[in-house]
């Protein structure tokens, strides 16, 4: 299964031209890129898909998201594996 959880940047960075930023997905933390929504904020909440930040969300429509993956127990599924995979190199 692949659902679009959302998720609070918490930090964002420019790598080689390109945005990229920290992504916090209840506790799991993932590298994304910005290339679609590069003018996204710390604080903003998106939806990502293959890496990459697709949709920007509200934070009351984010909050309400993560309660209905929360409800129906998928949101651990969802996550379940993708430790690791900030792919952002020593700073």
């Amino acid at each position: 299964m692949c659902l679009g959880i959302p998720g609070r940047v918490i930090e964002t960075w420019d790598e080689a031209g390109t945005r990229m930023c920290t992504v916090d997905f209840s506790g799991t933390t993932k590298t994304v890129c910005l290339a679609y929504l590069p003018d996204m904020q710390v604080g903003e909440y998106t939806i990502v898909h293959a890496g990459f930040a697709i949709t920007r969300l509200d934070e009351a429509s984010a909050n309400e998201t993560l309660r209905m993956f929360a409800d129906l127990s998928v949101l651990e599924e969802e996550l379940a594996g993708t430790e690791g995979q900030d792919r952002r190199g020593p700073r």
